[in-house]
């Protein structure tokens, strides 16, 4: 890092981060347009058109201003992607009163299944945009220091972390995905996408190279319940770092 070079600043350029910016006291107002703002309208934007419908140009017809503008504010699509994911993990919050580490990261984990399905378009965000932000690593920081106190090394507690929180964005990036692919074909319900993709599985099941699929098929009662399946995933997951670590 260069002599003099805070922390923080971009190589080459004396541009403070994001955070930094974000967090200075507001400059006198000569303009209306602010980091805040821009975030609430990209998230807008996101939430009733779709994520890849945030785009500057966009971004400047919502806000009413000329198209550069949002670019003195932010330096890109990274830039604009991290405000959103941060304005929206707000809502995300540590349960009152739990010290329990399961009780913890579990609370979190069912609130940000719930954020994920509310702004799909969260799940094809990139990972580091998603971890990297001030909300978000204060969620990390929670369920770390609940993990932390039990006495596990740091590699242990980081990895036991990451674990829940793969199993969280994996399972709810599958139901979005499914959730999307059937409004793409005009499927309403789980039977009637059954019965769409009737076809398809009735072959596969009558080459008799899949029993046990076919017996679940037959038999299974929680088909469409996804709250009930990811619930029940969650706890495998829990149980197996308990048993694991020995917490």
């Amino acid at each position: 890092m260069a002599a003099g070079k805070k922390e923080g600043q971009e190589s080459g350029t004396d541009t403070p981060s994001l955070w930094e910016r974000m967090e200075r006291p507001a400059p006198a107002p000569r303009t209306s347009l602010t980091l805040e703002r821009i975030a609430a309208a990209a998230v807008e934007i996101a939430d009733e058109e779709g994520g890849a419908a945030v785009t500057m140009r966009r971004l400047a017809e919502k806000l009413g201003v000329a198209p550069m503008a949002a670019y003195r504010h932010v330096n890109g699509k990274d830039d604009l992607w991290a405000l959103m994911i941060d304005r929206v993990s707000r809502e995300l919050a540590a349960p009152d009163g739990a010290t329990d580490w399961r009780e913890v990261l579990r609370s979190y984990a069912l609130q940000t299944r719930d954020l994920m399905l509310a702004h799909p378009w969260m799940a094809v965000m990139p990972t580091p945009v998603i971890m990297l932000t001030p909300s978000r690593m204060a969620v990390a920081e929670r369920q770390l220091a609940a993990l932390a106190v039990c006495g596990l090394d740091a590699d242990s507690v980081m990895a036991a972390f990451r674990t829940v929180t793969s199993f969280v964005h994996g399972s709810a990036q599958t139901e979005i995905g499914m959730r999307e692919y059937q409004e793409r074909h005009g499927w309403t319900s789980g039977d009637e996408t059954r019965r769409a993709l009737a076809p398809q599985m009735v072959y596969l099941m009558s080459t008799g190279r899949y029993p046990t699929y076919d017996q679940y098929a037959l038999s299974a009662t929680r088909k469409d319940d996804r709250a009930w399946e990811f619930a029940f995933g969650l706890d495998c997951v829990l149980d197996g770092i308990a048993q694991r670590l020995g917490i």
